[in-house]
């Protein structure tokens, strides 16, 4: 996945400003200065895997171009307690008003980079990858995406445009067809969209080798246990990628790679994440 652009970081953090501010930051405008000016430090307050710090440093600056900023850690870097992350000098309105808004994108995204990173971590030495899926926030996709990465995960596909996903309510509506649905719906993708690769959804081993001898680029085992994914491993023999999915945890994850699967997909990464502890301290 390419890095964010500027165009997306200024509209997501504009929505959100939008969302906030509305027609003031009341209680600021109220009680600060209008000429009053700060110096504030963004902190972890635990372990953490940072993303998401342009996102807060677009916050600042688009409430007041006076606003400056000094990245201290970057996106993809471990910062442990009390590490500073980013300064900001400025009016001190401005910081103050986009203070939620910043640190809402910069503990929601570290929160899945530090939970992908504990996931990546769990497999090491193993040649499996830990991958995201579509159980994102809405509106957020992109950004928790780019998160994981951070983590050092991979992405999925990023929408239902990019590839071929054929899951068993798809073979639910095709009943019937022949050779069998998993046949019929290989070789249907494969005329509409040559150019895509095709990932079949298989519960079983019945299933697992009908999508192998479809030309399936990649077989995603569903719920399986360790020893059905080797037995479903052995019987694709090559013929395609593998992917283990479904109640995959931090517990079980190391021996899911171990079956030897190519992908093992995690919606826990962006369902499930926590938003870390950070906070803004006002410095003197």
């Amino acid at each position: 996945m390419e890095p964010l652009t500027s165009e997306e970081i200024r509209r997501a953090v504009r929505l959100a400003l939008e969302e906030d501010v509305g027609s003031g930051d009341v209680t600021t405008l109220a009680t600060v200065s209008e000429n009053a000016t700060a110096c504030a430090a963004m902190v972890a307050r635990e372990p953490l895997m940072l993303a998401g710090i342009e996102l807060a440093e677009a916050a600042f600056v688009e409430i007041s171009a006076a606003v400056k900023t000094e990245r201290l850690v970057l996106d993809g870097q471990k910062a442990g307690p009390g590490r500073k992350l980013l300064r900001v000098y400025g009016p001190a309105r401005a910081i103050l008003t986009a203070e939620r808004v910043a640190l809402n994108f910069v503990q929601r995204l570290s929160g899945v980079a530090t939970l992908t990173s504990q996931f990546v971590e769990a497999i090491q030495g193993l040649p499996a990858k830990i991958l995201d899926t579509r159980k994102t926030t809405p509106g957020w996709r992109r950004l928790e995406k780019y998160a994981v990465r951070c983590g050092g995960g991979h992405n999925h596909r990023m929408g239902l445009f990019d590839r071929v996903l054929i899951k068993d309510n798809h073979l639910a509506a095709l009943a019937g067809e022949l050779p069998n649905p998993i046949g019929a719906a290989v070789q249907r993708a494969r005329l509409r969209y040559p150019r895509l690769k095709v990932e079949v959804e298989a519960d079983n081993l019945e299933q697992v080798e009908q999508a192998a001898s479809a030309g399936a680029d990649i077989i995603l085992l569903d719920n399986m246990s360790p020893e059905q994914l080797r037995a479903a491993i052995k019987l694709v023999g090559g013929r395609a990628e593998t992917e283990a999915s479904g109640g995959v945890n931090l517990a079980s994850v190391r021996a899911i790679g171990e079956t030897g699967v190519n992908f093992i997909s995690v919606g826990a990464l962006t369902h499930s994440a926590r938003a870390v502890d950070i906070a803004l301290d006002f410095e003197r």
